[in-house]
């Protein structure tokens, strides 16, 4: 069996990308008939296929803003706990398991 590779991956999604956007441009192309679009009093005429388009983009980007802000949340939120507080030893010192808890100090061995 074949490893797969990250330049491989990189291909594949470059095609799936180049198919979505010919089929965005069919769409487009297909729906080529005048619609009247208003908003905040301002009057324009776009084809229909370009402001769907239009709608999806700004849908997409209005879904993305609150998602971006709690990934920055969340990334300070990491940032700041992983920081010891003042006074404590650093992390270098002690080394600490996925769990956070120092490990027990190796016991002497007894030979008898």
């Amino acid at each position: 069996m074949v490893k797969r590779s990250r330049i491989g991956d990189l291909w594949i999604v470059a095609v799936v990308f180049a198919v979505m956007l010919l089929l965005l441009l069919i769409f487009v192309l297909q729906n080529g008939q005048q619609a009247e679009v208003s908003f905040f009093g301002t009057h324009s005429a776009l084809p229909t296929g370009v402001a769907l388009l239009l709608a999806a983009v700004i849908g997409v980007l209005l879904v993305a803003l609150p998602g971006t802000a709690r990934i920055l949340q969340l990334r300070m939120r990491n940032r700041r706990s992983s920081t010891p507080p003042p006074g404590w030893p650093s992390s270098g010192s002690v080394p600490l398991s996925r769990t956070g808890v120092a490990p027990a100090p190796p016991t002497p061995r007894q030979d008898g």
